[in-house]
């Protein structure tokens, strides 16, 4: 048996703010985008070439609307490696994205937390050999 983890589920209030925010900003790039009659998208962006990605999904109802930012209590909701650590702390900056906690090291990586446009920590890594 093969498994493997196809998409994570992040609840947002707009998606073309989140589609904004995850493609233009964070570079992602789109991996499958369709609308359908009755206002769902089915909006899935990832990064390089992993099947993994996010599933931005429109919050639906006070309690959904209530979790958006905090689906996870205020732990990471995700951790990003990058080749180009760098890179992609210079690009935060740049697009004035939320810096949780300042890049530091720690054996075999260095790494950092921001926030996306709705207060979820997100983790960036760059393992170091």
């Amino acid at each position: 048996m093969n498994t493997s983890l196809g998409r994570i589920v992040i609840l947002v209030n707009d998606y073309e703010q989140a589609y904004q925010f995850y493609v233009n900003k964070l570079g992602a790039k789109v991996l499958y985008d369709e609308a359908l009659p009755g206002g769902e998208r089915y909006l899935h962006v990832g990064f390089g070439n992993s099947q993994c990605a996010f599933w931005l999904l429109a919050a639906a109802g006070e309690e959904q609307l209530k979790l958006v930012g905090k689906q996870t209590g205020g732990q990471p909701l995700a951790v990003l490696y990058t080749d180009d650590f760098d890179g992609f702390y210079k690009n935060l900056l740049h697009q004035n994205i939320t810096i949780n906690q300042a890049p530091a090291t720690a054996p075999g990586s260095k790494f950092l937390h921001f926030a996306d446009l709705y207060g979820n920590d997100f983790v960036l890594v760059q393992l170091i050999p």
